[in-house]
């Protein structure tokens, strides 16, 4: 349902109190019904979502405050943990909802326009990129897979023991080095051949930087964060693919865990889409 320009800036002030801006969450080609987005909980403060029609496109968007959202305003929120996770939850809905009826480009997390004409003229600007991107990611979904290697200790115990004195310790702690070493080349090997061989079964594929290990909680590297677009019909053999390379990956001492089906967020990147950079709020 289109809505005249002056009812619209009545709607946006009735919802937002002050002055609004356009946060862009993802861009579709076939909307949820209303009833659907309407009851998403979107941004605190902000108003309901709604669908913004940008020719054949669609952008699900949520009005929200420009004091709120201005640069500086949003830089402290987003440096704190908790509203961090707060606006990234509220972003994930939204772009949950846009793909629960098709295909959907997920844009940056608080993506902003000054107003919704803005919006949709950056959309229709990027529009055959846009498309081209909808198909590539339709009946495709997103897996990640992560892959831990053996420890210090795994090293250490290949390494061995020997006599207590200052030349033979000397010496120990020089091959321990050395078998850490070699230990550690061989699970980057292993994880390598992980990600050759899952990506067989996969249309795109990108590794992400490996997570430390007091993000991860384990007490063995990540040698391998990966993500993989598959065609749903080729769910069952990747999965299946994943389980007999971490069978084999057990007999090393290593880890390889997988999870999914995701949003394709990692292959509908913003350098692609390049949505952003025209009528940004506070350009």
């Amino acid at each position: 349902m289109s809505t005249a320009p002056a009812d619209l800036v009545a709607a946006r002030a009735a919802v937002v109190p002050g002055p609004a801006v356009t946060c862009v969450f993802a861009v579709t080609e076939t909307p949820p019904p209303d009833e659907v987005v309407t009851v998403t909980p979107g941004h605190d403060g902000g108003g309901p979502l709604r669908v913004l029609a940008a020719g054949p496109l669609h952008l699900i968007v949520q009005d929200v405050p420009a004091a709120a959202f201005g640069e500086e305003a949003l830089a402290q929120r987003l440096n704190r943990p908790a509203e961090l996770e707060r606006c990234a939850r509220a972003h994930h809905r939204a772009v949950e909802t846009a793909a629960s009826a098709g295909p959907v480009v997920p844009l940056p997390m608080a993506t902003l326009y000054l107003d919704d004409r803005n919006a949709v003229r950056a959309v229709a600007a990027r529009e055959a990129s846009l498309r081209g991107l909808l198909d590539r990611l339709r009946d495709r979904t997103e897996w990640a897979v992560k892959v831990h290697g053996p420890g210090t200790a795994h090293a250490s115990a290949a390494a061995g023991d020997g006599p207590a004195d200052g030349r033979s310790y000397l010496a120990r702690a020089s091959a321990r080095r050395r078998t850490e070493r070699e230990v550690r080349e061989r699970a980057l090997g292993q994880a390598q051949a992980v990600d050759r061989e899952l990506r067989r079964y996969a249309v795109a594929a990108t590794r992400h930087r490996p997570q430390s290990e007091q993000l991860t909680g384990r007490n063995v590297p990540q040698l391998l964060n990966a993500a993989y677009l598959v065609d749903d019909g080729q769910r069952a053999e990747f999965v299946r693919a994943v389980g007999e390379l971490a069978r084999d990956a057990r007999r090393s001492a290593m880890e390889v865990t997988v999870s999914g089906p995701w949003i394709p967020y990692s292959f509908a990147r913003p350098d692609e889409v390049e949505c952003a950079a025209h009528g940004e709020a506070g350009a």
